[in-house]
């Protein structure tokens, strides 16, 4: 059982936007900057959250994206899911056909695995990740790294 980079990514990219939710829209060039996460793996994620409206996208100048609702009330087992992510201990993908298409010995010990896990993930949500210091430490750290980086002048950059 693993949880994938696309559940990974879509959380953290979720949380960097209820971190900066209080500066209106995040681009998504901005949330590849800070969180070295590719920009086209972040439209496909993107896609996939705003079609399960986790997120909302606005158009224009300044526009970029923005949480469909209080971070209070998104749930990293709703960004997980709605990635399509699977986070499943069986070896059979939760279908009891894990030996010889009857069902293992173990089969409900990893399925019981499995549902733990989805309940400790939907026991969490992204302002109660917010309010961990070190996740504002870490938010601080990137945008002071970030406001580093647009000060050096650009012969710098190329050096």
């Amino acid at each position: 059982m693993r949880l994938t980079a696309k559940g990974r990514y879509a959380v953290t990219a979720m949380l960097d936007l209820a971190v900066h939710d209080d500066q209106g829209p995040i681009s998504l060039a901005d949330i590849s900057e800070r969180q070295g996460i590719s920009l086209s793996y972040l439209e496909q994620l993107f896609a996939k959250l705003r079609r399960k409206e986790l997120v909302k996208s606005v158009r224009g100048p300044g526009g970029g994206y923005q949480l469909s609702r209080s971070a209070k009330d998104i749930h990293i087992a709703e960004i997980v899911d709605s990635v399509d992510e699977n986070v499943d201990a069986t070896k059979c993908n939760g279908r009891a056909n894990c030996q010889q298409g009857e069902t293992c010995l173990t089969h409900e010990l990893w399925s019981d695995l499995s549902d733990q896990i989805h309940n400790f993930l939907s026991s969490i949500n992204l302002a109660g990740l917010i309010e961990k210091r070190n996740v504002q430490e870490i938010a601080a750290r990137q945008e002071a790294k970030r406001a580093d980086v647009l000060r050096l002048p650009s012969q710098e950059l190329h050096a």
